[in-house]
């Protein structure tokens, strides 16, 4: 049997799903691996899926990809662009889009196993694939460990993961240590005294202090952390009010928070409690407001043995050049929980995604941050090819680097 890995990944584009509501995508996943003639189990960690392909003594080498989308309307004027909806987590009925391409995740880890599988004879040892749900919520690692996926499951000797994102195909990005930053999200409530929009002073107006407390918060990272230091510090959602001439009674924040280290994590947990309180003192609040940590992920850091390893598997097969140092991500990732609950090493790359030319033309006018749609952008979308090709290559060159051999 040949995966139709084009066509795979246009349907699972066509029909993304939310986070720990991936059934349809487990599904299709399920299907495939039947086909393969792998053992696996679905519904582990909610909606997520394992499989195993046993081949022999050696080292056990996981592969992970991740299934969910995002609550994004697509705008990439493709033939296969989605037009799901679904609903949120606040029941929210809401437009659906693989806009960090995840369904291209999928397919190739998919297609790195139908190789995988048909060249046996050439590798022995144990190979774990790990369909993950719900990395936009950063819980479905943990979920899928508190299923007892370690325990069920042959426990890695590595951990490999990759992530299309826009670099110019081709090109594999991965670095030694801190790949991707820790982050936090935090939902923070202010509480006032609602009233009449005609009588502000008999109010304790938290809209305003909301904006007062948005602005500071952004000084935060200006006027507080080293410039050679990295911290990002985002108001990603206000929700106060349901009409103008009513002041509401409280307001709503939602924050992410990016860092290098738990250091800088607790420098700037610190720093953000102390201006929402000091903010909401100043308007007069007669509550403290209410702080409360939606979801933390550690930092993803590659073995540095490992990475070198890799990088240098990567230029054997794909030539010198291919592999660069992209840099720290400001994004993070919950992949690093398999390795840190295991004990196993961990190393996981960016693979490009965008036309080459289309990047040079855009690099050369100094226009990449506007003419490169990146990961969460209602226009993000990989080109198909060599896109998917590569993505398949690049776990089977990996995991091989770290199977045994005949």
């Amino acid at each position: 049997m040949t995966i139709d890995l084009e066509a795979l990944y246009i349907d699972l584009h066509r029909h993304p799903e939310l986070s720990f509501q991936e059934t349809r995508t487990a599904g299709v996943v399920a299907k495939h691996l039947e086909e393969l003639g792998l053992e696996f189990e679905e519904g582990v960690g909610k909606t997520g899926v394992a499989a195993v392909l046993r081949n022999g003594d050696g080292p056990v080498v996981w592969l992970r990809a991740d299934m969910d989308a995002l609550p994004v309307p697509e705008q990439t004027g493709l033939a296969y662009a989605s037009t799901a909806r679904g609903t949120d987590p606040a029941g929210n009925v809401v437009p659906v889009m693989h806009a960090c391409g995840h369904d291209m995740h999928v397919s190739a880890l998919l297609g790195a196993l139908e190789q995988l599988v048909a060249t046996k004879d050439q590798w022995s040892g144990t190979i774990v694939a790990v369909f993950q749900p719900a990395e936009e919520y950063g819980a479905g690692s943990q979920a899928m460990i508190a299923d007892g996926v370690l325990d069920r499951f042959p426990k890695p000797d590595i951990v490999l993961g990759q992530h299309v994102t826009p670099l110019p195909a081709g090109t594999i990005g991965v670095r030694s240590g801190t790949q991707m930053a820790a982050s936090d999200g935090l939902r923070v409530t202010l509480l006032g005294r609602g009233g009449h929009g005609s009588r502000p002073h008999s109010t304790i107006d938290p809209v305003v202090m909301a904006a007062a407390t948005v602005m500071r918060l952004q000084t935060i990272v200006s006027r507080e952390v080293d410039p050679r230091d990295v911290a990002v510090v985002t108001v990603g959602s206000i929700h106060a009010g349901l009409k103008n001439n009513i002041i509401p009674a409280e307001a709503r924040l939602e924050l992410s928070l990016r860092y290098p280290d738990d250091a800088a994590r607790a420098r700037i947990l610190e720093k953000v409690e102390r201006v929402v309180r000091a903010e909401a003192q100043a308007s007069g609040a007669d509550e403290e407001p209410v702080i409360e940590i939606d979801h933390s992920l550690p930092p993803t850091i590659n073995d540095v043995d490992a990475t070198t390893r890799l990088r240098l598997a990567f230029d054997s097969a794909f030539g010198d050049g291919t592999v660069i140092d992209p840099g720290m991500f400001t994004g993070s990732e919950d992949v690093s929980w398999f390795a840190r609950e295991s004990g196993a090493p961990l190393v996981f790359w960016f693979w490009g995604g965008v036309d080459p030319a289309a990047f040079a033309a855009a690099t050369a006018a100094g226009t990449v941050e506007r003419d490169i749609p990146t990961n969460h952008s209602p226009f993000f979308a990989p080109v198909l090819q060599p896109t998917l090709d590569n993505g398949v290559r690049n776990l089977v060159v990996a995991a091989r680097e770290f199977l045994g051999t005949p």
